[in-house]
């Protein structure tokens, strides 16, 4: 009874809080959904052999026995040529029945390995036990939805797919701690408000036990009606956020939300009652504390506002953050350019500043209100520097806000600048050429106009690390090392460039096995297992310095870049029209300042659409919070204001002051908040020093 009397009486103070966690719940039901989408597509008929019962592929991934202990383990990795069929199978399968072949390439397909130019799959209609002991293992016999693997948009609709799950993730992991952490400062300030309250009722003869109940029942009725309410608006919002994710370009075509799947809802409605729960567990505990004498003593000045439990979680997560960020900085500085690190580290350092924030507000509101003239100006920064509380309440989700969208926007700006930089830096090309060069590129045109001409293509190596991981690492394969080492600038740590050849390699620090001279297994883009000697070691960088081998490795990759350096004293526009007639219609001529300016390292479409999910929920919260927490605060100041009014203060002037100490509570979340994502960004600064990220 006493939960209900309190709820009818204290709606205003939930209303705050309700919204927080119907909105959470909303979103992650909205994201929950997304993810079963994800998890289960729907089933979809076979694109390119859809008439034929059996497909016949070729291999197409790499399998490799390791050791793991004692035993022995097959670990694979998708290869970045797949196999042709074998030219014989065809002749075979005809035998059995009819041959579908579209003369088109299938997932993945480069013309086969080698430049073996057969067919990457055939479509067959026979019976599959007759096919399977045709083909044995030269193949990959696929029936049913397996056919849908040789389609074009196979591998593409497979990346976009992990590319949402990741997305929806992320977004669903900051919505829940979003929701805790607004929600517990929402409930934090209902108990610092409600002092006189719980005091009364100890001096009426309640139990600490009695007054946790109340408070706890207060967050469990409105957990479980927000909760339902935001399942309602998650079931309503899903196609929407799905419409966006099609229509973006992050999901594809096909994405729809299912109709029978039920977990989303679970999931989301009973961690929004947990949230309620969590979030006022600390203040019903400190409610519980609070003594009948408070009632009696309790002043406007905010007193004892840090308790000494508040203080050790405080230091504690502040240390924990701060070590953990100098941990990776001098063991693993890459970690810190991942998305996933730069968008979950920064919640550790939040939750230490915000549970830290009473010490912080007082010092940092005497700053701000320095600069405020007049009797208004010191009545706003006397009040909001006593009610430190009120201060802090306002200024959390500020900080949350302004810290996410430093680190997460700062982070991500950062890295792309460092990876524009860097590769700037590799190059001393002056035009590049791209698309399909292939063989009938005719280099000696522009190297009778003077230039150097270095060509490439894009491949794969893999190699066995720590004795159980099959690592793929992008490559690529150079004609000439002479040429390629003139219009190159890497950064090269150990060895020389100019000593690559058919029976070595060139890779980079991140590897397992990097020094110069000593000989590693790795297996080619088309599978063969060839032993190299490393005869150079790149620094890490960003990430984007690869391994270099020449083009008796490239394991099926055809050349499809060009680098062209002119020589000193030498007519470039002569040098691009010489360019220009040797691309011919399948490639693109560029200067290297277009080149790099057409493919210099962005933001991807779902990371940054992610962010502007993730900040837009941040950015809600904020609003919701100020709004409830002006709300309790402004009705809960009824004698204070009218006593305003009694000095002589106009109308007007109250206003003024309500809206000057909220913005200089807002300030005080904004300069927190920066405090943070400057930390945040001086790891990652401090990573790409360390890595060489810069150029």
């Amino acid at each position: 009874m006493l939960t209900l009397s309190s709820l009818r009486t204290r709606w205003a103070a939930l209303l705050g809080s309700f919204v927080a966690v119907a909105l959470g719940v909303g979103v992650m039901t909205a994201m929950g959904l997304g993810l079963a989408a994800t998890l289960d597509p729907p089933a979809r008929a076979p694109e390119r052999f859809g008439s034929s019962p059996v497909v016949v592929a070729g291999q197409d991934r790499l399998t490799v026995e390791v050791r793991r202990g004692p035993r022995t383990a097959r670990v694979s990795q998708r290869l970045a040529y797949p196999h042709p069929v074998d030219e014989e199978l065809p002749a075979e399968l005809r035998k059995l029945g009819p041959v579908t072949t579209d003369g088109t390439g299938g997932a993945g397909s480069a013309g086969g390995a080698g430049g073996a130019g057969g067919p990457d799959a055939v479509g067959v209609d026979a019976s599959v036990a007759d096919v399977r002991a045709v083909v044995g293992d030269r193949a990959r016999v696929l029936t049913g939805d397996a056919r849908r693997r040789v389609d074009p948009a196979y591998e593409r609709d497979a990346e976009a797919l992990v590319a949402v799950n990741s997305l929806l993730g992320t977004a669903g992991g900051v919505t829940t701690f979003v929701s805790v952490f607004v929600t517990a400062s929402t409930f934090a300030f209902v108990v610092a408000l409600r002092r006189r309250e719980f005091g009364l009722l100890r001096m009426a003869g309640a139990t600490p036990g009695q007054v946790r109940r109340m408070l706890l029942g207060e967050a469990l009725a409105v957990g479980v009606v927000a909760s339902a309410a935001g399942c309602a608006l998650g079931a309503w919002g899903a196609p929407l956020l799905v419409r966006e994710l099609v229509d973006g370009g992050v999901a594809p075509t096909w994405f729809a939300v299912p109709d029978t799947v039920k977990w989303p809802y679970h999931v989301a409605c009973w961690t929004g009652v947990s949230v309620a729960l969590a979030g006022a567990w600390a203040a019903a505990r400190r409610a519980g504390r609070i003594g009948p004498v408070a009632a009696l003593r309790e002043a406007s000045v905010d007193t004892g506002v840090l308790p000494r439990s508040r203080r050790v979680i405080g230091f504690a997560l502040l240390a924990g953050g701060l070590g953990l960020l100098a941990w990776k900085l001098g063991t693993g500085p890459a970690e810190l350019l991942k998305r996933k690190t730069y968008t979950t580290q920064p919640m550790v350092l939040i939750t230490a500043v915000a549970a830290l924030a009473p010490l912080l507000v007082r010092p940092l509101v005497r700053l701000v209100g320095a600069v405020l003239p007049g009797a208004t100006g010191l009545l706003i920064r006397e009040n909001a520097a006593t009610s430190v509380r009120r201060t802090a309440a306002v200024a959390a989700p500020v900080l949350v806000t302004v810290a996410l969208a430093g680190s997460l926007l700062g982070a991500s700006g950062t890295i792309a600048a460092a990876k524009g930089a860097e590769a700037e830096a590799r190059t001393r090309a002056d035009f590049v050429v791209t698309g399909e060069v292939g063989e009938g590129f005719r280099s000696t045109a522009p190297a009778a106009a003077g230039a150097t001409v270095a060509r490439s293509a894009a491949t794969a190596v893999y190699t066995v690390e720590e004795e159980s991981a099959l690592v793929r690492s992008e490559a690529r394969a150079v004609t000439d090392v002479a040429a390629f080492a003139a219009v190159s600038r890497l950064p090269v740590v150990a060895g020389d460039v100019r000593d690559l050849d058919d029976r070595s390699i060139v890779v980079n620090e991140e590897w397992e096995r990097h020094e110069v001279g000593r000989s590693v297994r790795v297996w080619l883009g088309d599978g063969r297992s060839v032993r190299l000697r490393i005869v150079a070691v790149l620094a890490r960088g960003t990430g984007d310095n690869g391994a270099y081998v020449t083009a008796a490795n490239a394991g099926g990759a055809a050349v499809d870049r060009v680098d062209v350096r002119v020589g000193r004293g030498v007519d470039r526009a002569g040098v691009a029209a010489a360019l220009e007639r040797a691309a011919g219609r399948g490639g693109t001529v560029r200067s290297v300042e277009e080149w790099l300016a057409a493919n210099r390292p962005g933001t991807k479409a779902h990371t940054r659409l992610g962010f502007l999910v993730v900040l837009g929920i941040a950015l809600v919260y904020a609003g919701i919070s100020l709004a409830g927490t002006l709300l309790m605060a402004t009705s809960a100041r009824g004698a204070e204001l009218r006593a305003l009014r009694l000095a002589g203060a106009t109308r007007g002037q109250v206003r003024g002051v309500l809206v000057g100490e909220a913005v200089v509570a807002g300030v005080v979340g904004v300069l927190l908040g920066v405090g943070v994502a400057v930390v945040n960004l001086a790891g990652v600064v401090g990573a790409l020093e360390v890595l060489g990220g810069w150029g």
